[in-house]
This record gives structure tokens, C-alpha cells and sequence, in this order.
């Protein structure tokens, strides 16, 4: 298990998820995720680290039938005022899921996998019980934002002196380790500091900057599609001689009128 978010840490992550400007910033985040998961509406999803659910209510709100499992009671109790019975919720850890295989279409983390203890194991289990395609949300070492978090934390009481960043690559890396040759994409936003929200979605959505391997948020998904490589049969040329009816020569006497 990796680190737990207590009272008082919930009550912080609450308070920053409800200021405008954050908030704004997970709407980005969160349809980032969307768009790459590219769900239907009435299909299953597992939200692993759901948390108070920031990443649960745009799931709900897409129409899918949504799972959420978090190690904290307070991170839990938060979402269950929230969403009451529109979600199933579970207590327990991402590297060990209590579900069946193929149990949904979707999985995802969402800024999730840095607090779990054992990541590689964590992503094995969530390809485990999805049927379709996983999305991994995280903030990305290699951005601006995660040095601040880093700076802060050496100075002020903070979640993130517990997290682990990762990059596009290392995300990409561990999913390869476990799924194979599947197809995988990846993304980041840049969180730009520009205001008017028509010209900040066009920005964020242009493709140089979701390429872009210093986003802040970096998405990766796998299509858990087994893909199979094919190549022609070779057909040898076999004579009448040796291949007998099977090639179409028929012992005379054989066939009657």
C-alpha cells in the first residue's frame, strides 16, 4: 500500500479542487482523458485512487457506469456525500483489485498511480480486469508544475513530499512491460496561463503542444486489442504424380455414369 490520504489531507485536496482557477484546470485534465479514452455511453469504467471523485464526476457525466476504489476512508466518505448511489465504491489498493478479470471496459488512473506503492503492479492489475482500454492520468516530472510540487513540499506540509512523477516514457514503458505490442498513445496539456476559455480549449487541443513531452498533465492509453501478424501461405507447386485426388487426379474407373 502506498500512501493514504488522511482528515486533514482530504480536507486540503477539497479545498484546492474548489477554487475556480484549479478547477478549471481539472475540467482540462479530466477532457483530456475523454478524448482518449473515447468511451460510449452505458459502458463500465473502474476509476482506480478515485479519491473524492474529481475524475468520477466527468466519467458520470459521460454516461458510463462507474466504479470508484480508494485506500482512504476519508477520501471515500467524501464521495459517497457527493455522488450517493451513482457510483459503487470500494475501500482498497490498487495492487489488488477485488474483481474478476475483463470485469470492466475501462480503467483509470487519475493522478492516482504516484501515491500507490508498487506502480508496475498496480497497471498489471488494472489490465487485468478491463476488457478495452486504459488511461493513466499523471502529473508529469518533467514539467514546471511538478517542480513546484517538489519545491513546496521541502518547505511546506504536502501530499507530494509522498508522490512519485512519472513521464510519458516511464508510463509507456511499464505498460509495454506488461501488454505488449498494443496500440498506446500518449498526450500532455500545458496548463496555459492565458484567459477565455474558447481560445484556452483551441490551445490546448492543438497537436504541438499535446505532443509535447513537458505538458503538465500527461495521459497514456493502451487498447487492450490482441493484434496477430499475419503473412500469406506459401503454396508449392506439387505435380499429379505425387499429389494424387487431392490435386484433382482421379484413378480412371472410378467415377460412373
Amino acid at each position: 500500500m502506498g500512501y493514504v490520504f488522511d482528515h486533514s489531507d482530504a480536507a486540503r485536496y477539497e479545498k484546492w479542487a474548489g477554487n475556480s482557477i484549479n478547477s478549471g484546470l481539472i475540467k482540462i485534465e479530466t477532457g483530456l482523458m475523454l478524448e482518449m479514452l473515447k468511451p460510449s455511453k452505458g459502458e463500465s469504467v473502474l476509476d482506480i485512487g478515485c479519491g473524492s471523485g474529481l475524475s468520477t464526476f466527468a466519467l458520470l457525466e459521460k454516461g458510463l457506469d462507474v466504479t470508484g476504489i480508494d485506500p482512504s476512508f476519508h477520501m471515500l466518505e467524501l464521495a459517497k456525500k457527493k455522488f450517493k448511489n451513482r457510483v459503487t465504491l470500494h475501500r482498497g489498493v490498487a495492487e489488488d483489485l477485488p474483481f474478476d478479470d475483463n470485469s470492466f471496459n475501462y480503467c483509470v488512473f487519475f493522478t492516482s498511480l504516484e501515491f500507490v506503492e508498487n506502480p508496475l503492479l498496480a497497471l498489471e492489475e488494472a489490465c487485468r480486469v478491463t476488457k478495452d482500454r486504459i488511461f493513466v492520468g499523471f502529473i508529469n516530472r518533467y514539467s514546471i508544475q511538478a517542480v513546484r510540487y517538489i519545491f513546496k513540499s521541502v518547505f511546506f506540509e504536502s501530499v507530494y513530499r509522498r508522490a512519485h512523477f512519472f513521464s510519458v516514457w516511464e508510463v509507456s514503458s511499464m505498460l509495454r512491460k506488461i501488454v505488449g505490442n498494443v496500440p498506446l498513445e500518449w498526450k500532455t496539456v500545458c496548463h496555459l496561463p492565458v484567459t477565455g476559455e474558447n481560445f484556452l480549449k483551441k490551445a490546448e487541443n492543438s497537436i504541438l503542444l499535446q505532443k509535447s513531452p513537458f505538458g503538465s498533465f500527461g495521459g497514456v492509453t493502451a487498447s487492450l486489442v490482441p493484434r496477430f501478424r499475419t503473412r500469406p501461405l506459401e503454396i508449392k507447386n506439387i505435380s499429379p504424380e505425387k499429389a494424387g485426388v487431392a490435386a484433382g487426379s482421379v484413378p480412371a474407373g472410378t467415377i460412373k455414369s
